[in-house]
């Protein structure tokens, strides 16, 4: 079939599982359920969006179906934030009342983390990409004891709402962040998208790449920026969500069988949007809200994981 066809296909599922979202369970309170579901539906697609986006540009980059964004520490910078708020100011402080604050706060410090960590990174000497991806794991799981190091010491009813912010959850969302997020997005998939032929080139290899005049250094750089602040805004919106970006990638590849980026981001944009719709219509008449969508996104997340280790292995 035709990437065209294979697109338009994907975007008709997504419309039947929104439509189906929004409508399931409604009992005619169209004014109740349509506001709230409305909104969930944008974060989705916000979230879902930009985390695919991020993560098939990532992967294009550094030639690996494995690795994720979140490799360089986002997620736990994330969660080190909200922990050092609530144990200095408290969880009924300003900031974390504030929403707008929160995520404004949260989305800089992530974006200058990460513009630092590759400014310093990339000057000087040349550094091997896998390299930058070992210094920011390694960072991550320092993140990660800091804030473990601080739970440790607060209170167990403050540590009560450290845990909220470990789980993505959409139910929190305001509307005045989905324009703020909206349209931070929009803006960075356009510059993004003016980038795509350059992705197919990056996509056959550093050495092509250059032989073909692509000057590579600069523009992984500006793709790595560019992948720090998608993953910024969708992680200071929602929180993180650490399978869905490997999830949906590949199986956006799988479906779409093409190496050509102006057919893979908007199919992966989709896909990572209808898989959040899927799993919170699982989550909500399948096992009744006993668990989260998180928690079903990072299992079956986690077992594709393992599935592809132990493919490439064999391979």
């Amino acid at each position: 079939m035709d990437s065209k066809w294979k697109l338009m296909l994907i975007a008709s599922l997504v419309a039947v599982l929104s439509i189906l979202f929004l409508m399931i369970g409604a009992d005619g309170n169209w004014e109740y359920v349509l506001p709230r579901r409305g909104r969930m539906l944008a974060a989705f697609a916000l979230t879902g969006a930009a985390i695919a986006y991020s993560t098939i540009v990532f992967q294009t980059i550094t030639g690996n179906r494995i690795l994720t964004p979140n490799i360089i520490g986002l997620d736990s910078l994330y969660l080190l934030i909200q922990t050092f708020i609530i144990f200095v100011f408290g969880s009924l402080s300003y900031i974390m009342v504030q929403g707008n604050i929160n995520f404004l706060l949260s989305t800089a410090a992530m974006i200058g983390f990460s513009f630092l960590f590759y400014k310093l990174l990339f000057q000087g000497e040349k550094r091997q990409l896998y390299f930058l991806l070992l210094v920011g794991f390694v960072l991550g799981t320092f993140f990660s004891s800091l804030s473990t190091f601080m739970q440790v010491l607060m209170d167990p009813n403050e540590f009560q709402n450290v845990q909220n912010r470990m789980f993505a959850s959409f139910q929190r969302v305001q509307t005045d962040l989905l324009l703020l997020t909206g349209t931070a997005f929009a803006g960075l998939a356009f510059i993004g998208w003016r980038w795509r032929d350059y992705l197919d080139v990056l996509a056959l290899g550093k050495d092509h790449a250059v032989n073909l005049g692509v000057a590579y250094d600069r523009i992984v750089r500006r793709l790595l920026i560019l992948v720090a602040a998608l993953i910024s805004i969708a992680t200071a919106l929602v929180g993180p969500i650490m399978f869905l970006g490997l999830l949906v990638a590949n199986v956006t590849y799988e479906m779409m069988r093409t190496h050509e980026h102006r057919w893979l981001l908007p199919a992966g944009m989709l896909t990572g949007m209808g898989a959040l719709i899927l799993g919170q219509i699982v989550v909500e008449h399948v096992f009744t809200f006993s668990t989260t969508l998180s928690v079903i996104i990072n299992f079956i997340g986690g077992v594709y994981f393992l599935w592809l280790i132990l493919k490439e292995r064999k391979a």
